[in-house]
């Protein structure tokens, strides 16, 4: 069974920067398209960003032009680089697989506040 395991959130001032990580267990990484997903409070799940196995990504536009998604296949770990973050980006964040995603992990929590 697959496994995501995310860190890195906090608390951090408008326009300030974090960086998430999230260890995935099994052999996903190679073979599947990976993504965050966040959940702001009183909001549905949503799609933020995405990788595909050959390092193409793609981005919600809410979130494009601050956010990166990176992927270390050596330690199966997925990256967000969260840069000029906003009081709408409070959220939980989670990784997952792009297609079908499933087993979601407790997520890491990032709230934006002065």
């Amino acid at each position: 069974q697959v496994q995501f395991v995310e860190s890195g959130g906090g608390l951090v001032q408008p326009g300030g920067s974090l960086r998430l990580s999230c260890a995935a267990s099994g052999q996903i990484f190679s073979r599947y398209a990976m993504a965050w997903y966040r959940q702001g409070p009183e909001k549905q799940r949503e799609w933020v960003a995405m990788m595909n196995p050959a390092g193409f990504g793609n981005y919600a536009d809410s979130i494009k032009g601050r956010f990166t998604i990176s992927r270390d296949y050596a330690k199966t770990t997925l990256y967000l680089q969260m840069n000029s973050l906003k009081p709408e980006d409070t959220a939980v964040y989670y990784c997952n697989t792009f297609e079908s995603p499933q087993n979601w992990g407790q997520g890491t929590q990032v709230t934006v506040s002065s």
